[in-house]
């Protein structure tokens, strides 16, 4: 008798279910999600971040996070066509700097897509020349372009690696109007590209970075591929968050010395440009937004537990964590300065 009321009560439990209407809870990431980023390297700074952070979050919420290296234009055909959750990406500034440039396959990842919370800086955007270069100095090459010289820069147009040489156009138009047609782009493709460019005497200046290049700045001055670094766009303010050894035989303090204010590439006549790669996520604009705060949450535990920090730094990243909300304004003014850059330099 007991079992058959049981069962009476539970028949009629599952019967009220269905007639009262049920509010769905709040979506959260599946067990297995593919984090696709804008690299195709996985060798690169763009994997190595990916990697700590996707390690870090799976971790913290018990989940399988792998890391897909596709390059950025196959990355956004991903996010745009899963709103599950199930695929998320992680890129920096070149997100936007693309579109900026009008770079074929950048959309507005504003516009298109929600940009989520920062995790960290690759401070290590750097300039570099050949180690026998009569260039000392930024202030060396601006002068030379006053005078009538041509600067050639080899980079790898429409992202990270151009908005430097465009606040190099944008300084000497600044200190010495004309000048800056004097500053030419030689347009190459990947690092390798771009430092054999150097060395085929094909390019007086270079975009590089701290971690790809300190190491060719170690070889004796009569070795045909050392280089001399003369900039770092990063701000001061976060290259001195870096370890003090700083990376390879550079110390932080040295580095420091390329940047601002030792190393002036004026912005106005009266502020410096900097410039810190960030990285961060990007979201399916119809994902739900319960998962982007499941995100944040995790990301301010994590990183109130200080480890990843650590992680961070070893591999000379400098950590930056935003949730959304402060990092999509952050991003925003962002977009807009280096915005006006551009376009004051697309005008000329």
């Amino acid at each position: 008798m007991t079992i058959k009321r049981r069962t009476f009560l539970a028949a009629t439990s599952a019967i009220a279910i269905l007639a009262t209407p049920v509010a769905l809870s709040a979506q959260e990431l599946p067990g297995n999600v593919r984090m696709v980023i804008g690299s195709t390297s996985t060798g690169g700074d763009t994997y190595q971040n990916s990697s700590i952070v996707a390690e870090a979050l799976g971790e913290h919420l018990g989940i399988n996070i792998r890391v897909d290296a596709v390059g950025a234009t196959e990355a956004f055909k991903a996010l745009e066509r899963d709103s599950s959750g199930s695929t998320i990406m992680i890129f920096h500034d070149q997100s936007y700097l693309g579109h900026l440039y009008g770079v074929q396959g950048y959309e507005d990842p504003f516009a298109n897509y929600v940009v989520g919370p920062t995790v960290a800086i690759n401070p290590g955007n750097a300039y570099l020349v050949p180690a026998d270069s009569p260039y000392q100095s930024m202030e060396d090459i601006f002068t030379a372009a006053a005078n009538g010289e041509r600067v050639r820069v080899a980079i790898q147009p429409g992202g990270v690696s151009e908005i430097g040489f465009s606040a190099m156009k944008n300084a000497a138009s600044v200190m010495s109007p004309g000048s800056e047609d004097n500053i030419v782009p030689v347009n190459t493709g990947s690092q390798s590209d771009k430092n054999q460019a150097m060395w085929d005497d094909l390019a007086d200046v270079i975009n590089g970075s701290i971690q790809a290049n300190e190491q060719f700045t170690q070889l004796p001055e009569d070795d045909a591929t050392a280089m001399r670094f003369v900039w770092i766009t990063a701000r001061p303010g976060t290259l001195e968050q870096a370890p003090a050894e700083g990376m390879g035989g550079t110390s932080r303090d040295e580095l420091l010395q390329y940047a601002s204010p030792q190393t002036s590439v004026t912005l106005d006549g009266a502020e410096d440009f900097t410039f810190d790669k960030e990285f961060f996520f990007l979201f399916n604009p119809d994902m739900d937004p319960a998962i982007i705060d499941q995100i944040d949450t995790a990301l301010t535990e994590i990183f109130a537990a200080g480890e990843i920090q650590e992680r961070q730094k070893a591999s000379f990243f400098i950590p930056n964590f935003l949730p959304s909300e402060e990092a999509r304004a952050h991003l925003t003014e962002k977009r807009d300065t280096y915005g006006q850059v551009i376009e004051q330099i697309s005008a000329e």
